[in-house]
C-alpha cells in the first residue's frame, strides 16, 4: 500500500499560503517584511504540507502495530531543511514561482537558513542521509539525538590559525521544530545504590529533564515521513528560591547551569576530568531519554516486555550510545522486575551496533572510577554483563573483557550487548573481523556483517546539482532519484560527444558559481578553467591533509623552477575543522593557511596554482563544492578510514578520485573502473609491514629529493618568516614519528598527481571518465544501505 501523493497546489494557492503565514505566523505584512520574515513564512507554508504525511505515517504505524527502528546518534548533520523538504514534497518550483510573484527569490531565502549545528562530519551526515532514506523507503523510524545550543563550533581563521566560536543557530526561530513538553524524562547522575526489599534502587544525586523537540523527516514524494527527536536538557528545579532570596544568585542557578551545560556543546574538550565527565553525562543523557521513550511507546499498546524485540530495533551509531544496553537492562530489571539474564537477552535482540572506526583513540574507554561515580548502577550492570559473558564463554581471551585495566571499553560493551555489529565498507568490515574484534568474532561467528555506507541522491544530486540532475532526467527519464541504479543508463550515452559536452558545460557552470562564492568568502580568485582539486573533511592526521599540502609545495617549487613548463592550472581547495584540543591538526590547518598566503601572493605562479581554505566547512558549503569539484582527494592512510561518504558525493557529481585503497575507495574503484580512478599508495597490509621498519620515514625522505626540499623549506621558515621555527614540530614528526606514512606515500602521490595532469590535458578523456563516475555510482545510495539494515539487522518491512 502506498500513501497517495499530496494534493496538487497551484502557484497562486501557494502564494496565498505564504502571505497567510507572513501575517498570522510571523506577524508582519509584505511592506515591512524582511528576508528573515519571508523565509519563515515560506518555511511554515512548506511545513503545512510536510505535517500531513508525517501525521499519516505516524497513525499508520500505530494502527498497524509496525515494528519501529530507533536510530541513536550523537550527531545528525542535517544541514538546511527548507529546500530539501521542498524538493522531497515536489514543491520546489511551485514555491519559487509563488515567491517570484511576491518579488522574492527562493534561492536567496533558502540560503539564509542557518545550518543546524547538530554534528561535525561524516558520522552525522550519514545519520541524516539514513533518516531521509528510511522515510523514502517507508521504514517506520525515530532518530534520537541531542538538541545542541551551540553545536561543535563556528570556525574562523585569525592569522591562519583556527579559532572556535559558538554556533548561534538557535538564536533564530526554528520553523521545523515542534516542542513536546509532555514528552520529558528525568535523567539521573551520581548518587548511590541501595538494596530495598530485594530490589536494587539507584538514588541519583543529580537530575535533569530531557525535553523532546521533534523535527519531521519527509521522504521522496512525501510517501512517508518519520521523526527526528532531539533532547534538550532542562533543570528539574528552575532555581533555588531560598538561596536566591539570600543573595546567593550563582548558587541558586546551579540546577539550570547543569542542565544547559549538558545540551550546549557537541563533543566538549575531554582533555580535562571535567570534560570527560560532561561527555559521559551527555552520552547517558541521550541514551536514557531515548530508552525511556522507547519503553513508554511500547508499553502504550503492549504489556509483555519480553516481546520487545518483536517491535523494537535500536541502532547505536558508533560507541557514543553504547550505554543503551546497560540502561535498557537497568530499566527492565530495576523498574519492571525482569531477571537479569532475561533482560540481557531482550536488550541484545533489540540492539545493533555500527562501528565507524579502527582508531584506538576513537573507541571510547572510560575509567571505572568515572563510570562508577557518574553512573554507579550502570557500573554494576556493566560488570554483570561482563561476568555473564565470561561465564558463557569461559575460554574467551582476557583482552576481550569489557572491564579491564581499570577501564570500561565501550567498543566491547557495544559488541557484546548487540545481536549484530556492522562495518561500513567491505575493507573496514574485514579489518573489524581480522583486527579490531578478532577474538569476539570467533566467539560470535556471523555477528559481524557489512553494510557499506551510502548517500541520499535527493540532497547530494537533486538539490546540490540541479544542472546535472536535469541532464540525467533528460537522458534517462524520471525516477532515478528513488532508484539510483538507473544511473547506469547514462553509460550508453557517454560515447555521445554532445552528452559529454553538456556534462562538462554543467561542471564548468558549477565551477564558475563556486569561484564567485570563493572570491566573496575568501578574496581568492579561482580560475574556473583550472582543475578544482578538493579535499573537504575533518582535519586529522590519518586523513593526511598534510600529504596534500606537502605535494602542493612541491608543485609550487616546480612551477618556479620551470616557469615555461607545461603546467596544468590547479586550485587546491581545503575544508574542515580540527577538534579544539587536537594540537597537531590545528598546526596542519595553520600550515595550510600559511602556504596558501605565500603561494597566492607569488606572481611567479599566478594563474597556475591557488590554495584556498574557506572557514567553517559545513553541509551548505559541501553543497557548493561537491558539484564544482574535478578531483576528489581521498588520501587517508590505508586501513584507517572506515568508509567515507564525501568520496561518494564527489564521485556522484562527476569528480575523479585520487586515493588509496582505503575505506569505500576500494568499492568505488571497483564500481567506476580502475581506469577511472587515480590509485596510489601502500595497502593496509603494506602499511603494517612498513611500520616494522623504525626508519621508514627517513628512508623515504632520503629517496625523494622533492620531499627533502619541501621539508627544508618548511624548516627554514619559508612559509612563516615571522616565526621561522613555527613548523619544526611538523618537520620532526615527518622525519621521526611518521605513523601515518606521509613520507612513504609521498612519491607515489606525487606521481599520481602527474597522471591527473596528463589526463586533464586530454579534455575528452577527462569528460568520459567523469561521466562514467556519475553513471556507475548507483550502488552508493543510502536507500540501498538502508534496505540492507532493514533486511540484515532490523527485520523491518517497508510500510509503503
Amino acid at each position: 500500500m502506498t500513501t497517495p501523493l499530496l494534493p496538487p497546489v497551484t502557484i497562486d494557492q501557494f502564494r496565498d499560503d505564504i502571505l497567510r503565514h507572513l501575517t498570522y505566523s510571523v506577524g508582519t505584512d509584505p511592506e515591512h517584511a524582511s528576508s528573515y520574515d519571508w523565509r519563515l513564512a515560506l518555511s511554515f507554508a512548506l511545513r503545512d504540507r510536510v505535517v500531513e504525511p508525517w501525521f499519516a505515517s505516524t497513525r499508520r504505524t500505530w494502527t498497524e502495530d509496525s515494528k519501529r527502528v530507533y536510530y541513536l546518534s550523537m550527531e545528525f548533520l542535517i544541514g538546511r531543511v527548507l529546500e530539501d523538504a521542498a524538493i522531497n514534497i515536489g514543491l520546489r518550483d511551485i514555491a519559487a514561482g509563488a515567491l517570484a510573484l511576491l518579488g522574492q527569490d527562493f534561492t536567496t531565502l533558502a540560503e539564509g537558513e542557518p545550518d543546524a549545528a547538530l554534528g561535525n562530519g561524516g558520522l552525522g551526515r550519514l545519520a541524516a542521509c539514513y533518516m531521509e532514506s528510511m522515510a523514502t523507503l517507508g521504514c517506520p523510524a525515530y532518530g534520537y539525538g541531542i538538541r545542541y545550543e551551540n553545536g561543535l563550533f563556528r570556525q574562523r581563521f585569525e592569522s591562519g590559525q583556527q579559532v572556535e566560536a559558538p554556533e548561534d543557530w538557535l538564536t533564530q526561530r526554528q520553523p521545523w521544530d515542534f516542542e513536546r513538553p509532555e514528552s520529558a524524562y528525568t535523567i539521573g547522575f551520581k548518587g548511590h545504590v541501595e538494596n530495598v526489599d530485594g530490589r536494587v534502587r539507584w538514588i541519583p544525586g543529580e537530575t535533569v529533564l530531557a525535553s523532546a523537540h521533534d523535527m519531521p523527516v519527509v521522504g521522496w514524494r512525501a510517501n512517508w515521513a518519520n521523526t527526528l527527536r532531539l533532547w534538550a536538557a532542562r533543570p528539574t528545579t528552575l532555581f533555588d528560591l531560598e538561596r536566591f532570596n539570600r543573595g546567593d544568585y550563582a548558587a541558586a542557578a546551579e540546577p539550570e547551569i547543569l542542565a544547559r551545560t549538558l545540551s550546549r556543546v557537541l563533543y566538549p574538550d575531554d582533555t580535562t576530568y571535567q570534560g570527560k565527565e560532561l561527555r559521559l553525562k551527555q552520552e547517558y543523557f541521550l541514551t536514557s531519554a531515548a530508552i525511556q521513550d522507547i519503553l513508554r511507546r511500547f508499553l502504550k499498546t503492549h504489556d509483555d516486555l519480553r516481546q520487545l524485540p518483536d517491535k523494537v530495533a535500536i541502532q547505536m551509531n558508533d560507541t557514543h550510545p553504547a550505554l543503551a544496553g546497560p540502561e535498557l537492562i537497568r530499566l527492565l530489571v530495576d523498574h519492571h522486575g525482569i531477571a537479569f539474564a532475561e533482560a540481557s537477552r531482550i536488550a541484545r535482540e533489540c540492539l545493533g551496533y555500527t562501528n565507524h572506526t579502527l582508531l584506538p583513540e576513537a573507541l571510547e574507554r572510560w575509567s571505572t572510577w568515572l563510570m562508577g561515580t557518574v553512573l554507579p548502577r550502570h557500573m554494576q550492570i556493566i560488570e554483570a554483563i561482563d561476568a555473564e559473558h565470561a561465564q558463557d564463554y569461559p575460554a574467551r581471551p582476557a583482552h576481550t573483557a569489557i572491564v579491564a585495566g581499570n577501564e570500561v571499553k565501550m567498543g566491547e560493551l557495544a559488541f557484546i550487548t548487540s545481536h549484530k555489529v556492522n562495518g561500513v565498507s567491505a575493507l573496514h568490515t574485514d579489518l573489524v573481523r581480522r583486527n579490531l574484534f578478532a577474538d569476539l568474532d570467533r566467539l560470535h561467528p556471523g555477528r559481524i556483517i557489512n553494510e557499506t555506507n551510502g548517500v541520499t541522491p535527493r540532497r547530494w544530486l537533486k538539490l546540490a546539482n540541479p544542472g546535472l540532475s536535469g541532464l540525467i532526467t533528460d537522458t534517462i527519464g524520471e525516477g532515478w532519484e528513488a532508484d539510483l541504479d538507473r544511473l547506469s543508463g547514462l553509460e550508453a550515452h557517454v560515447e555521445d560527444r554532445a552528452f559529454r559536452d553538456r556534462f562538462m558545460a554543467i561542471k564548468r557552470a558549477n565551477k564558475a558559481a563556486t569561484s564567485d562564492w570563493l572570491a566573496k568568502r575568501t578574496g581568492v580568485q579561482a580560475d574556473p578553467d583550472a582543475i578544482f582539486d578538493v579535499q573537504v573533511k575533518r582535519i586529522h592526521e590519518y586523513k593526511r591533509q598534510l600529504l596534500n599540502i606537502l605535494q602542493t609545495i612541491a608543485q609550487w617549487q616546480r612551477i618556479r623552477d620551470t616557469p615555461n613548463g607545461d603546467h596544468v592550472p590547479r586550485v587546491r581547495i581545503f575544508g574542515g575543522k580540527s577538534a579544539p584540543g587536537y594540537a597537531v591538526a590545528k598546526e596542519i590547518i595553520h600550515l595550510i593557511n600559511d602556504v596558501a598566503a605565500t603561494i597566492n601572493a607569488d606572481p611567479a605562479v599566478k594563474g597556475l596554482l591557488k590554495v584556498v581554505f574557506p572557514a567553517n566547512y559545513n553541509v551548505s558549503m559541501a553543497e557548493k563544492l561537491m558539484p564544482a569539484a574535478d578531483l576528489s582527494e581521498q588520501i587517508s592512510t590505508a586501513g584507517k578510514e572506515a568508509s567515507g561518504t564525501g568520496n561518494m558525493k564527489l564521485s556522484l557529481n562527476g569528480a575523479l578520485t585520487i586515493g588509496t585503497l582505503d575505506g569505500a575507495n576500494v568499492e568505488i574503484r571497483e564500481r567506476v573502473g580502475p581506469e577511472n580512478f587515480f590509485l596510489f599508495g601502500l595497502t593496509a597490509d603494506q602499511v603494517i609491514q612498513r611500520r616494522k621498519d623504525v626508519d621508514h620515514a627517513r628512508h623515504a625522505i632520503e629517496a625523494s629529493q622533492p620531499l627533502r626540499d619541501v621539508l627544508q623549506m618548511i624548516a627554514e621558515g619559508r612559509f612563516s618568516p615571522d616565526q621561522p621555527d613555527r613548523y619544526h614540530g611538523v618537520v620532526d614528526r615527518v622525519w621521526n614519528h611518521d605513523y601515518f606514512l606521509v613520507a612513504s606515500d609521498f612519491t607515489a602521490y606525487d606521481d599520481a598527481q602527474s597522471q591527473v595532469d596528463g589526463v586533464w590535458r586530454r579534455p575528452d578523456d577527462w569528460a568520459r571518465m567523469a561521466a562514467l563516475n556519475t553513471a556507475r555510482m548507483g550502488f552508493f545510495s543510502s536507500d540501498r544501505a538502508i534496505r540492507g539494515y532493514m533486511n540484515d539487522i532490523w527485520s523491518v518491512e517497508s510500510a509503503i
